[in-house]
């Protein structure tokens, strides 16, 4: 049997990926040693307000992916020209819906600021407000940068979005480190680089875009109209993972409202082994993304053969990758907690969440984040949002607040609930791949 996609056609794929995630994980962790210079009331307001600026973006991301499957199972079926279509609704639709979300950030960042994040300490609340006030200007750039990234890696080039972040990141470490260490700043030091450097990458990302060399590409700039067939399609996929990922987000931000009330060294910690636990998952984070490529075109060819043999292959490659970043971090931990300077109490909270967050990432992350990305592909959408948000509600919420609160474990204990919810996620995903559904569901 013929492969759509070779060992090496894989490789070009994930290591592009895996070097995007590293550096978009490694600038929010530069991003919190610069801030931490300024003092730990910075660290925690980058953190906050991170938590809803993710929150937004992976809404964006969400769509973005709705439109790249959709796109790449028309590859999968020989109509490229239907798939330009595709590009086409989703640049336009989500220019216009993250403008929307950007004005409502802004109306309602009291609301954010005084009851999402509940009591925190005035320091931070003040450094907060001038974070959100500049960064949320990026919101469009953003999103149209994701929907490009997306589009792109649909059609199996994921070099192309590795290279943009590599520009987006570049500039926003070197902005860093002029406006925090150069001219002195504090947190609008973090903050400035951060919008211009996402502001560069949409707009360069929509002149890609527009190369009509590339297999999917914008037909035009301007007077594109809706078709609402087409955006039904994207949004069957988009809708159901954009609400899963917001919902997901929603209640990593209402368990960070609980966190808040345990103080500073708690909040410290909670952002720090946040930013560290990133980078133990993006192996897994870029498996996934390679995953839902090949099995779009897969489906589209409608070879579900193809689409088993590659799930296995890919996931076996999340599982090896997410164990040897895992033993990294365990090892490089000391010297990552001195890089921080935190204090001690908050240096040995932080170690002990990010030990725990290794061993069952390694055991559990794949088979509930990544084996989801080929139902998803496979117009499995509304299945996995129903999964993810009843265990998340149930699971990461409820037992944060039994754990945490009632039974007094504090800020370790959230991140013991959110386990507790990797591991629900991963035997409904697995039942229902093993079942085989997902190979029934048409758009």
């Amino acid at each position: 049997m013929t492969r759509l996609f070779s060992n090496r056609d894989l490789g070009k794929l994930i290591v592009p990926l895996i070097i995007e995630q590293f550096l978009l994980i490694f600038v929010g962790l530069a991003d919190s040693v610069m801030v931490a210079s300024v003092g730990e009331e910075a660290v925690s307001a980058v953190s906050l307000i991170d938590s809803v600026m993710v929150l937004l973006i992976n809404a964006f991301t969400a769509l973005a992916t709705g439109g790249a499957i959709v796109a790449g199972q028309a590859i999968g079926r020989g109509k490229p020209e239907e798939g330009c279509r595709v590009v086409d609704q989703l640049a336009v639709f989500i220019s216009w819906f993250s403008v929307l979300i950007m004005a409502l950030l802004y109306v309602g960042r009291p609301f954010v600021l005084h009851v999402v994040f509940g009591d925190i300490d005035q320091l931070v609340m003040e450094d907060c407000d001038v974070y959100l006030l500049i960064v949320a200007a990026s919101i469009p750039f953003m999103a149209l940068y994701n929907a490009g990234a997306a589009v792109y890696r649909a059609m199996g080039d994921s070099r192309t979005p590795m290279l943009m972040s590599l520009l987006m990141n570049g500039m926003n470490l070197a902005g860093n480190a002029l406006l925090i260490y150069g001219l002195g700043l504090g947190i609008e030091g973090a903050a400035v680089p951060t919008l211009v450097s996402r502001v560069t990458a949409g707009i360069v990302m929509v002149r890609l875009l527009l190369n009509k060399e590339k297999t999917l590409h914008m037909t035009r700039l301007w007077g594109i109209r809706s078709d609402g067939k087409i955006l039904k399609k994207i949004l069957s996929i988009g809708i159901p993972y954009g609400l899963e990922n917001s919902m997901f987000q929603l209640g990593k931000i209402l368990v960070l409202s609980l966190v808040a009330t345990f103080g500073t060294v708690s909040i410290a910690a909670n952002a720090v082994s946040n930013s560290v636990c990133m980078f133990a998952i993006l192996t897994g984070m870029a498996s996934g993304y390679a995953l839902s490529s090949v099995t779009a075109q897969c489906v589209g060819a409608g070879d579900y053969e193809q689409v088993r043999y590659y799930t296995k292959k890919i996931m076996a490659v999340s599982y090896g990758s997410l164990f040897l970043m895992n033993v990294l971090i365990v090892l490089l931990l000391p010297v990552i907690m001195k890089i921080y300077a935190l204090s001690p109490e908050t240096a040995r909270l932080a170690s002990k969440i990010v030990i725990y967050h290794s061993i069952c990432a390694v055991l559990i992350w794949p088979s509930s984040f990544t084996l989801s990305n080929t139902l998803r592909a496979s117009n499995d959408a509304r299945y996995c949002m129903i999964v993810s948000i009843l265990s998340m509600w149930i699971f990461r919420i409820g037992f944060s607040y039994l754990l945490a609160d009632l039974f007094e474990m504090g800020v370790f204990g959230v991140w013991i609930a959110m386990t507790i919810d990797w591991a629900v996620r991963a035997v409904f995903f697995i039942a229902r791949y093993v079942r085989g559904k997902w190979q029934t569901i048409n758009v």
